[in-house]
């Protein structure tokens, strides 16, 4: 496959009528033309040396009734995993105090439900309108939602819903049944009727084939608007899920689909979300030169571990890399909550290797690895 016979990055327009053949032409570009592309539609829409940060909270955390045989939150599988309750809104408001105070712009929260409950609405409507009052961006993944509930979140101030597709309608019923994939595009549209901004994508590496991962893609892409936000998963396995056991997808093919997703989807954020904390510096730098625009702050995602926040930062300086500004929250706002941050660590008496690391250094891994 050459450049020549694949779709034409110069192409400016958004495009919803994507073939299969045409995006499988993309995976099979050289991985150099393949980034080249990438990184030309990347720069026509977006800075390519900033990146979009946000924080990941989960409100209510477990016991899950649905089947997705990738996720430790579900009821029906022995993940060690302690269930919680719907977090108290302080506390809800004190952790997105911490998110902004470090650099986040967004600030998402999730549950794991099917679907939320009428009796739930006011504390949820309540947690987003005291969020948005910090000058935070507001997202929120609760499971299914019908038309009156999106526009509830739409009303109180939420700008994002996250509802992920997962794979590919083709490979879907061997990954979930308790929910169809016309329920997840059912969800979409009720977001898109009320207004808000959809938060959409999806898990590889769960045994998917590249047509997959090429179709998944393609539903994404058609959809009426292209989702605002594209998150791209790296299944992390968990022990106790039904796909714990399996082979590693090859680092270049997750590196690919976020080039694809970059081409096909101009104007999204594609962010690089779970699975990070496996990744090494140059992989992430890799995955930010094919179109990642987007990641999350934090050493744990809903229930999985991601990089703290200092390895990241220390890692944008390296790449000469600044973080995604929303308008009440300026670089220089941000520079100086982070030396306060070092400043106040080190009065505290916290050794050096608690804010930096050494990067020559093998990662450790962290004990609870999970995905989200």
């Amino acid at each position: 496959m050459t450049l020549a016979s694949a779709p034409d990055a110069q192409n400016n327009t958004i495009r919803h009528d994507w073939s299969q053949a045409e995006v499988e032409a993309l995976y099979a570009l050289p991985f150099n033309d393949l980034l080249f592309q990438a990184q030309v539609v990347h720069r026509q829409h977006f800075n390519p040396n900033e990146v979009q940060v946000s924080t990941l909270l989960s409100i209510k955390t477990g016991a899950c009734p649905e089947d997705c045989k990738y996720c430790p939150q579900s009821a029906r599988y022995d993940t060690g995993l302690e269930k919680e309750r719907l977090l108290e809104i302080e506390k809800v408001i004190e952790r997105a105090k911490e998110a902004k105070q470090v650099g986040s712009t967004r600030f998402c929260m999730g549950a794991a439900w099917r679907n939320p409950r009428d009796r739930d609405m006011p504390y949820i409507v309540k947690m987003v309108e005291e969020v948005k009052q910090l000058g935070l961006e507001t997202c929120m993944t609760l499971g299914m939602l019908t038309r009156d509930q999106a526009v509830a979140l739409k009303q109180a101030g939420l700008d994002y819903y996250n509802h992920n597709l997962d794979t590919s309608p083709e490979y879907y019923g061997d990954i979930i049944t308790t929910r169809t994939y016309q329920d997840r595009l059912n969800t979409l549209e009720n977001v898109r009727a009320a207004g808000m901004n959809v938060c959409s994508g999806g898990i590889v590496g769960m045994g998917e084939t590249a047509g997959d991962r090429a179709s998944l893609l393609i539903q994404l892409a058609n959809l009426p608007e292209q989702p605002q936000s594209v998150p791209i998963n790296m299944l992390v396995k968990v022990k106790g899920t039904p796909l714990a056991s399996l082979e590693d997808l090859d680092y270049f093919e997750f590196i690919r689909t976020i080039a694809v997703a970059r081409i096909m989807m101009p104007k999204s954020h594609v962010r690089l979300s779970a699975g990070r904390e496996a990744m090494n510096e140059q992989m992430q730098a890799l995955c930010f030169m094919a179109g990642a625009n987007s990641i999350f702050y934090g050493c744990k995602l809903l229930t999985t571990s991601n990089p703290d926040t200092h390895e990241d930062v220390i890692l944008f300086k390296k790449l000469g890399i600044n973080t995604e500004r929303t308008r009440d929250f300026s670089d220089e706002a941000h520079q100086q909550v982070l030396e306060e941050e070092i400043a106040q660590q080190q009065e505290q008496g916290s050794d050096a290797s608690d804010l930096f690391y050494d990067a020559s250094a093998p990662r450790k891994q962290k004990q609870q690895p999970a995905e989200a």
